[in-house]
């Protein structure tokens, strides 16, 4: 999608995608600046929609005046159109007139605001809900309805490094006292967004898609300071989390993806349909380019990946084996989403906390796995049923060959 409206521009940012029913809704900041005056324009916040995902559009509203119209998709022009950032709350106790609910910058923090359908915005106090911080950067808050509590992150800095904090609130008013997060032995480097959200094909875990900001860095041909790219990382607590240091999305080939700001991936992970025939549904998530050209507008484009696709546990042509942590399931089957080559393959055994292989269900006993599936459901001579294994903790060792796992479930 090109930002080429009057009000729109080549600082658009801060973009948040999510589906709702049967539509797809995006919400983002329209700014244009003039890198030779700095000089911007008024920000505002817009609004997109799509029935899949992929094609967008941007509705006549005809609820804010620009420039003596209000023939746009402008949803809101007050306080805090820099970072407007939408969700909607799942909560089952939430009100109807604060269906759609945002956080934005203002008054010396955050302040809340509530719509009834996503379009029409208001304030729901004056004062700001969150005030320690540094939030000139896209904050965010949603439903989590694994830990029953609204959660947020937002930026600050620790130590001269932007970084990360969260904090939780049953009312979306009255919030915990925020707390950095923890990334383990990972080092110190500046995360200028964070994207955080839960999966929705496993709501427990939460991933986040950091834009990377390297300020130190600069092509010949830019004419701002810094490089970006975008990160990921996971958790299961919101607090303690494992970030992989490789890039997620590298910025690629587009010149323009080089210059500072770019790369930032927008808020949201949705599915979508795969244009690869017979193909299951695949993911899509957003990736901002184009910001602070001289000329032209941001676009936000479309990157796609196999469903729970995000990271793999590979096995290369000559074989490899690892053995899981010990685990506690309910259900009766295991499914795993997994590719392999046409040489390739993939077993599994199943073993007792202390590694004593279960008769029956041996590496011997495996049915030999290949192809490319989304839900493969494991079976081995006896049959796919583990239900006698269930609600005891179990681990499971898998034999691969060229091969990749992304994910495995029990039902």
């Amino acid at each position: 999608m090109v930002c080429d409206k009057p009000w729109e521009g080549n600082t658009c940012a801060y973009f948040r995608v999510f589906q709702d029913e049967e539509i797809y809704r995006m919400y983002y900041r329209g700014s244009q600046h003039d890198l030779e005056t700095r000089k911007s324009s008024p920000q505002v916040t817009c609004y997109a929609e799509s029935r899949d995902g992929i094609h967008w559009t941007k509705p006549e509203l005809g609820l804010c005046d620009y420039q003596g119209s209000k023939k746009n998709n402008i949803v809101w022009t007050g306080m805090g159109t820099h970072n407007f950032a939408p969700f909607k709350d799942t909560n089952p106790d939430c009100k109807t007139e604060a269906k759609y609910k945002a956080l934005a910058g203002g008054r010396g923090g955050l302040v809340a605001f509530g719509s009834p359908d996503g379009i029409r915005w208001q304030l729901i106090q004056e004062k700001p809900v969150i005030t320690e911080g540094r939030f000139d950067s896209q904050n965010l808050a949603f439903w989590d309805a694994t830990r029953n509590c609204y959660t947020e992150f937002h930026r600050h800095l620790r130590d001269g490094v932007r970084d990360i904090m969260t904090c939780t609130s049953e009312d979306f008013i009255h919030w915990t006292q925020p707390q950095f997060l923890d990334f383990g032995d990972a080092p110190a480097e500046h995360l200028y967004t964070n994207a955080v959200a839960p999966y929705f094909r496993a709501p427990h875990i939460l991933l986040g898609f950091p834009k990377r900001f390297m300020p130190e860095r600069k092509k010949e041909f830019a004419l701002v300071q810094g490089v970006s790219d975008g990160v990921f990382m996971t958790s299961r607590d919101g607090l303690r989390w494992h970030r992989w240091l490789e890039a997620f999305i590298r910025p690629g080939p587009a010149p323009e993806r080089w210059v500072a700001r770019n790369n930032m991936t927008a808020w949201g992970i949705v599915a979508t349909k795969s244009e690869t025939h017979r193909a299951s549904e695949e993911l899509s998530l957003y990736s901002t380019e184009n910001y602070y050209c001289p000329k032209g507008a941001c676009r936000l484009r479309r990157f796609t990946l196999r469903m729970d696709g995000f990271v793999s546990v590979n096995a290369p042509y000559c074989g490899g084996e690892f053995l899981t942590r010990p685990l506690v399931f309910s259900g009766k089957e295991l499914l795993i989403n997994f590719s392999t080559s046409a040489a390739g393959s993939l077993r599994v055994e199943i073993q007792n906390s202390q590694g004593k292989v279960m008769e029956g269900f041996t590496l011997a006993d495996a049915e030999e796995i290949y192809g490319d599936e989304i839900e493969h459901i494991v079976s081995w001579s006896g049959g796919s049923d583990l239900s006698k294994f269930a609600g005891e903790p179990i681990r499971l060792h898998f034999a691969m060959k060229d091969a990749d796992l992304n994910a495995i479930h029990f039902r």
